[in-house]
């Protein structure tokens, strides 16, 4: 007679074996190419085409509030032009410091503030986002085939205490997503 021994599984090991079917798939190596291309995808993503930056200050008020979180799509002008009321990025001092303004005039425009509101080519430009305005006066100003006008939402602050006007559109680092 054949002695028969039956051998029950642990149920720790049942739940090993579960976790780690769980943890890496039927097939470790396809999981293990998984996990290295999702990785390479949003390291590409997150550091050249989506660049997360956080905005501090009062400047672009009511539009995104200071320590908000936004992408900053580096790709938005491969292909076209920025164009009036855009927000945008802008390079300030190396790859990590960057202003968060809009564009209000394009290149080759007139530009001036009379009273807190804005003459682009002598047409008052109509601007709902903006919510509060100081009477300030900007000179007119003509920009050159490479400028934009930028400015903060918040128009509620001197004119002394904003950062405002001319930039290169070497300096736009691209557009913001949200």
């Amino acid at each position: 007679m054949d002695l028969v021994i039956w051998i029950c599984p642990r149920e720790s090991d049942a739940r090993v074996n579960l976790t780690r079917r769980i943890v890496f798939g039927q097939n470790p190596r396809r999981t293990a190419v998984r996990v290295l291309v999702l990785t390479s995808i949003s390291f590409i993503t997150f550091g050249w085409v989506l660049i997360p930056m956080r905005a501090e200050g009062i400047s672009m008020l009511p539009t995104y509030q200071s320590g908000s979180l936004n992408l900053v799509n580096r790709l938005a002008y491969l292909n076209q032009k920025p164009s009036r009321g855009d927000i945008v990025a802008i390079k300030l001092a190396g790859p990590h410091v960057l202003y968060v303004k809009r564009i209000i005039a394009l290149p080759g425009e007139r530009i001036s503030v009379t009273e807190g509101q804005v003459y682009v080519n002598g047409v008052p430009l109509i601007e709902p986002y903006v919510r509060n305005r100081n009477p300030w006066d900007v000179p007119e100003v003509t920009l050159t085939s490479r400028e934009y006008f930028v400015i903060g939402d918040n128009r509620g602050m001197r004119a002394t205490d904003h950062d405002f006007g001319r930039v290169d559109v070497s300096r736009i680092v691209g557009r913001i997503v949200f």
